[in-house]
């Protein structure tokens, strides 16, 4: 009977360290988020193309499937948005949002702006879908580095 019991004792133990283990749906399922904001880019601040491009937002699609971000809205706490076009971003992906002006790929989009847009201190970017439900925030508050990884 004692015997029984430790089997029936490490059974249960096993199994509930297997649930523990084992990944949410929503991790499995992967997501759409906020990767990677790089808002003060390198040298002056004096507006040059090359200058407002070196500052981004990488968003990226961890999911296993592709999915449409047509609609979706990318926005800074001083209200500067950029809503994406026609666009779907491949499973496993990561899409770069660039400032300045340039031609769209799959892999850079680019809000077209004449000046920066993230603050060099502190800002936080949020991601929503075209319907306006948020689906990610990041935000930053040093001028000790010139990124945040989200």
């Amino acid at each position: 009977m004692l015997r029984t019991r430790s089997m029936a004792a490490v059974s249960t133990i096993a199994a509930f360290a297997g649930l523990i283990a084992l990944p949410s749906p929503a991790q499995a399922a992967g997501s759409v988020h906020l990767y990677k904001i790089y808002y003060d880019s390198p040298g002056s601040d004096r507006g040059a193309n090359s200058s407002l491009n070196a500052e981004y937002v990488q968003i990226r699609n961890t999911t296993g499937a592709a999915v449409s971000l047509k609609g979706w809205v990318l926005v800074d706490v001083a209200n500067h948005k950029y809503t994406f076009g026609t666009f779907t971003l491949g499973r496993g992906k990561t899409v770069t949002v660039r400032t300045g002006k340039g031609t769209n790929t799959s892999a850079n989009r680019y809000q077209g702006r004449a000046w920066y847009v993230w603050n060099n201190d502190k800002d936080t970017a949020t991601l929503k879908r075209a319907n306006g439900t948020r689906v990610d925030t990041c935000s930053y508050n040093s001028t000790r580095v010139d990124y945040k990884m989200c």
